[in-house]
């Protein structure tokens, strides 16, 4: 059949076929029954008040020392889970606490015994340190791991951290008041300093002051100086550009008298030009077609009186051409003719 355990806890299954034991941390395991056995340990994290009382430091004055240590057995690390199998297997967790404790409080004791009241009172640290060190080195082999160890408490039934305070506080208050002193002396020295430095830097700034005063005046006449010849070269511009602007202004009308004749004229030329349209359309050409029709009424009549003249002289000749044929008949004589006049 299955057998799981959760993650603070690992199980062991020893028996048939099962050589050497299987060791499972957080998971699930095979376990034939009557053949097989399982076993658990708890891989919960140990508290541990770790207390040494009436220890004798290395000056020989007796102190008692509490200290707050995390323990667990490492089920992740094969090696330490089968070392705190072979150890501890079978037994609860109070009994293992037992076991870490009493391991740790010997180390603590050995490390007071090597250090004095005062390194131990004043360097917390590193008695931790080294307790913590020693006992890991220790207790890995039992396949249990240090999490944490801190010191909490330091007391002695002697006085003697007492008298220790006493003291250093004896020479905290002597020191304050010769601190005292020697400020007040200090004070005194840095007062009379800083007047003097004050007095100093009065007249430093005094002539600072007036050094100022004075180039300011010279920086003023000489910005005045040259606020006054810019003021006459921009007079002296402005003059030119009014003269310059006023002469291209007549240069301009000038121009745009040129150009207003120029245009006048061209008008005048364009009038002429209509003019003469208007009396060539009105006059010459309707005299030209007068003209036209006079000579062609001329020429007409001309020829209507020239076919007149024809006509009567061709009867005229008809007339005399009658007489002069009687009269050649009659006697017998033949005479030419008469030709007709041309026609004109």
């Amino acid at each position: 059949m299955f057998f799981t355990c959760g993650p603070n806890e690992a199980m062991v299954v020893s028996g048939f076929c099962r050589s050497p034991p299987v060791m499972v941390a957080g998971g699930r395991v095979l376990v034939v029954p009557c053949l097989q056995q399982i076993q658990r340990i708890s891989l919960n994290t140990l508290t541990l008040n770790v207390r040494s009382e009436k220890v004798y430091t290395r000056h020989g004055v007796p102190i008692s020392v509490t200290g707050i240590a995390q323990v667990k057995i490492q089920g992740q690390n094969k090696e330490m889970l089968a070392a705190a199998c072979q150890m501890f297997l079978g037994k609860s967790e109070s009994e293992i606490a037992q076991i870490a404790l009493e391991t740790l409080e010997g180390h603590q004791r050995a490390i007071m015994a090597h250090m004095t009241v005062e390194e131990i009172y004043k360097d917390r640290q590193k008695f931790s340190e080294q307790v913590f060190n020693v006992a890991s080195s220790d207790l890995v082999n039992m396949g249990i791991s240090v999490v944490s160890y801190t010191l909490k408490d330091i007391h002695d039934d002697q006085d003697y951290l007492h008298s220790l305070g006493k003291g250093r506080t004896a020479q905290v208050q002597r020191d304050a008041r010769v601190g005292e002193a020697e400020a007040k002396r200090d004070a005194g020295i840095r007062e009379a300093r800083a007047r003097q430095e004050q007095v100093s830097a009065q007249l430093l700034s005094e002539t600072a002051m007036a050094q100022a005063q004075r180039d300011f005046q010279v920086q003023q006449a000489l910005c005045d100086a040259a606020v006054s010849a810019r003021k006459a070269q921009a007079d002296l511009a402005y003059q030119l550009q009014v003269a310059r602007t006023k002469q291209q202004i007549e240069e301009q009308r000038a121009q745009v008298l040129v150009v207003e004749r120029a245009q006048q004229a061209q008008l005048q030329e364009h009038e002429i030009g209509r003019r003469e349209r208007e009396l060539e359309a009105t006059v010459r050409k309707p005299a030209e077609a007068e003209r036209y029709r006079l000579e062609r009424l001329a020429e007409a009549q001309r020829s209507q009186l020239m076919m007149q003249a024809e006509a009567e002289a061709e009867v005229m000749r008809v007339s005399l051409g009658g007489t002069d044929n009687t009269r050649v008949s009659g006697g017998g004589r033949d005479t030419d003719t008469p030709h007709p006049h041309p026609r004109r």
